[in-house]
């Protein structure tokens, strides 16, 4: 069988906003340069890197598809192994194909202590084979938690980029959960899931750990052409303690307005927190479970006072009612601005059924369900419902 390499090139990539070359080949990110160079966060650093929603488009009569990638694996000290990344390959929309690329480097974390080491790897490859001989669109969506370094992208036909869909562009952003935390794999990460329902082309700036108001990601939301915008607000203001009361309103408020900046009549979303039990009126940090760590289980716990609430310290509940005022304020001078009540997605009912594993982020099950509510709420009769069908980027 004769392969044909294809240059990895920008072209190639939907999802990303920024491509690095390095010394392996291409590497997608999620934040342009400009904003990673503000920002020396060791966690924001791994999220934006890893390609959640990124995804190879081409358009190819090929049946045999071969991605050599390096990946960056993560080992957490003490917890259980966590499975190799998942990529997924769509023809025509529809998942045809899974595989993982074994190997790479790897990024042992040791969550007791806070310190990291990094030891460098191969490249492997992931292949896919069968598919239809028919001209056909393929994407290969990459894995949502895992760095993924693109080396080589070889076919038995040739390939050329995929024409743009002719759909609407949505720009979420969001914590780990919107990354993707333990979805089943990048198409069923719940944005992912919720766009493929909703009929719309997902960019998704969710960043595990690093929804926290930052004057760059509001930027980054700005200046990225999208007809529908959500943003999902809160969990990891309470998870880093970063804020007060007094702090995290006019934050908000100057979050909205960067965007605004950029997208000044596009449907925006607001979106608080899905329930989290341990942070509903428990203000944080949240950190990992010591006793859980010892037994190789990962869980989190909540580390404020409740008292603590009354000197400005924020939970949950307090989040939901701040974002739910800020937004009744603003609608009455923007009219294509809305806030969604996370427990709408996640609610008590749904955590007696499906409670988060680590008492924090959802399971694959989970993410379905949030992904399916989402859609039915805001693209099939709610905010974005007329929109879609008639935006254009702003």
């Amino acid at each position: 069988m004769t392969l044909f390499t294809t240059p990895l090139t920008e072209d190639l990539l939907r999802g990303a906003l920024d491509v690095e070359r390095t010394e392996h080949g291409l590497l997608p990110h999620r934040l342009p340069a400009r904003a990673r160079a503000q920002c020396a966060d060791p966690q924001l650093a791994m999220a934006e890197s890893q390609p959640s929603g990124v995804r190879l488009a081409f358009r190819t009569r090929a049946t045999t598809v071969e991605l050599d990638t390096r990946p960056t694996k993560r080992v957490y000290v003490g917890a259980p192994p966590r499975p190799d990344g998942v990529y997924e390959l769509l023809v025509d929309g529809r998942v045809a194909g899974r595989g993982s690329v074994s190997g790479g480097a790897t990024l042992t974390i040791d969550m007791t202590t806070g310190t990291t080491e990094h030891r460098s790897g191969p490249h492997g490859t992931v292949r896919f084979t069968g598919l239809p001989g028919t001209d056909k669109n393929v994407e290969i969506w990459l894995p949502h938690n895992e760095t993924t370094e693109l080396v080589a992208l070889r076919t038995d036909a040739p390939v050329e980029p995929a024409p743009r869909p002719d759909r609407p562009v949505w720009l979420h952003h969001g914590s780990s959960i919107s990354h993707g935390s333990d979805a089943a794999g990048p198409t069923t990460i719940w944005p992912a899931l919720a766009a493929s329902l909703g009929g719309a082309e997902l960019i998704n700036l969710g960043l595990a750990g690093s929804a926290l108001l930052d004057p760059f990601t509001a930027r980054a939301l700005r200046d990225t052409p999208a007809d529908l915008i959500s943003v999902k607000i809160g969990i990891n203001v309470v998870n880093a303690d970063l804020l007060r009361l007094r702090a995290f309103g006019p934050a908000v408020h100057g979050f909205l307005d960067t965007i605004r900046d950029g997208h000044p009549t596009a449907p925006l979303l607001v979106v608080s927190p899905i329930l989290c039990p341990i942070h509903e009126d428990t203000p944080g940090p949240s950190a990992p479970d010591l006793s859980s760590l010892a037994k190789g289980q990962l869980r989190f716990r909540a580390m404020g006072d409740p008292a603590e609430r009354a000197s400005g310290k924020l939970t949950l509940g307090v989040i939901r009612d701040e974002l739910a005022r800020i937004v009744a304020q603003r609608a009455a001078d923007d009219p294509n601005l809305h806030y969604l009540d996370g427990r709408d997605l996640y609610g008590e009912r749904d955590h007696a059924e499906l409670p988060l594993p680590d008492d924090l982020h959802p399971d694959a099950a989970t993410h379905r369900r949030i992904g399916e509510r989402f859609a039915e709420l805001t693209f099939a009769k709610g905010p974005f419902a007329a929109a879609r069908h008639t935006a254009a980027p702003s």
